[in-house]
């Protein structure tokens, strides 16, 4: 069972937004983080969980990891976003591991899910109740 990773959609104002950053990419995306993750190799496979306005919404396929010319490291993710059923998630900075078990499911075809407002999941988030 592969390992997953959730990242905060900074700057991102709706999800239509996200799925406009990878719209016009091709198959797969390039994010650069600092440092290779420890548990890599069992990340293959697995699922890039991205959080906006404290809720997990999409996620995007890991392919693989890449050094990058400056030394840094890239995760090579699939340009296609996948909704899932949002789940209250704590933003924080770069990027966490995520079980299986903790992940949300894919939302089917067709299927829509209602968004938590944002103002109530910050609240929660504060509260430390997500």
């Amino acid at each position: 069972m592969p390992l997953n990773m959730t990242k905060v959609a900074y700057g991102a104002q709706s999800l239509d937004e996200v799925h406009g950053w990878f719209a016009a990419r091709g198959a797969e995306s390039r994010l650069t983080t600092r440092n290779l993750p420890r548990r890599h190799a069992e990340m293959i496979g697995g699922s890039l969980y991205w959080i906006l306005k404290h809720q997990l919404v999409a996620r995007s396929v890991i392919l693989s990891f890449a050094k990058a010319d400056d030394g840094r490291t890239e995760i090579v993710i699939s340009s296609e976003l996948i909704n899932v059923h949002p789940r209250p998630r704590r933003a924080h900075q770069g990027w966490r591991y995520l079980d299986e078990a903790d992940s949300p499911v894919d939302l089917a075809a067709g299927e829509t899910a209602d968004v938590m407002p944002a103002n109530l999941a910050g609240e929660l988030a504060k509260l430390g109740l997500v």
